[in-house]
């Protein structure tokens, strides 16, 4: 499928939903404590959503013939992606959380996602957040006009594997636009040199997903939330990149406080 080519007008359009959906996340991430719920965590992000003006793309989104019942994704420990928040789940100190926030405003989608430590973690857990974020970098970095998708896909899975961990492969980065899910997809694994030419205008969800054992996954009975199969810890960060002649931009930042990577 072609890769959309966003326009002038797309560009700042985008840039605004993915500004508000970066400032949610950061919104969001000290009130992450041992006794809050995950609960109260999705009304604090409906609310800030709402208040900025824009709304969540992942209420109501549809997979098969199931549609995905809050305005967040909120992952706790071993659930790597979609996790639904719920009064029940309560976070407890050495907990990680993925925080996955994605909003609509005038017709573009902004996309982001930062895994959170409950108070002390242990070491092992420390690395893989910085792992993974790092891999979040170095697949930025490759996301420069000239490369191929595999560029940025090699780059985290070497990274990642270097460092002792392992990426998830059933899930995968994508492009993000006038939809949450458009052409490339952006495997966190895979050769230099092959897939898609990157090319000026693109608009790319870069997403290691990271976990401290094996890469194999499994979905719970809710149809949504992905968990590894062997129960270990998951980390997950997330940008929405622009590509341009002068390198890759991070639109996901708080404050439409822009960085060249």
């Amino acid at each position: 499928m072609t890769i959309p080519i966003k326009n002038r007008e797309g560009i700042v359009r985008m840039r605004e939903a993915c500004a508000i959906a970066a400032t949610v996340l950061e919104q969001l991430k000290p009130l992450v404590r041992p006794g809050i719920t995950t609960q109260d965590l999705e009304e604090a992000g409906r609310d800030h959503i709402a208040r900025l003006g824009a709304r969540s793309a992942c209420y109501g989104y549809q997979h098969g013939s199931r549609r995905y019942p809050a305005h967040t994704c909120i992952s706790v420990n071993d659930e790597v992606v979609h996790g639904i928040p719920s009064f029940r789940r309560i976070l407890h100190e050495g907990d990680v959380v993925s925080l996955d926030i994605v909003v609509w405003h005038d017709g573009y989608v902004g996309d982001n996602a930062f895994t959170v430590p409950v108070g002390r973690v242990t070491p092992a857990i420390e690395k893989l957040l910085r792992v993974t974020r790092e891999a979040l970098e170095l697949g930025v970095c490759a996301a420069q006009v000239g490369n191929r998708i595999g560029d940025i896909s090699s780059a985290v899975q070497t990274y990642v594997e270097a460092n002792g961990f392992s990426v998830v492969r059933d899930m995968v980065g994508h492009g993000v636009g006038v939809s949450m899910h458009e052409p490339p997809e952006i495997p966190n694994f895979g050769r230099k040199g092959t897939g898609d030419r990157i090319r000026p205008g693109m608009t790319l969800a870069i997403e290691p997903m990271v976990n401290l054992g094996g890469f194999k996954t499994k979905t719970l009975s809710d149809g949504w939330t992905i968990v590894t199969a062997d129960g270990s810890p998951s980390a997950h960060f997330e940008h929405t990149v622009l590509t341009t002649e002068q390198g890759p931009e991070v639109l996901t930042l708080p404050r439409a406080a822009a960085a060249k990577t």
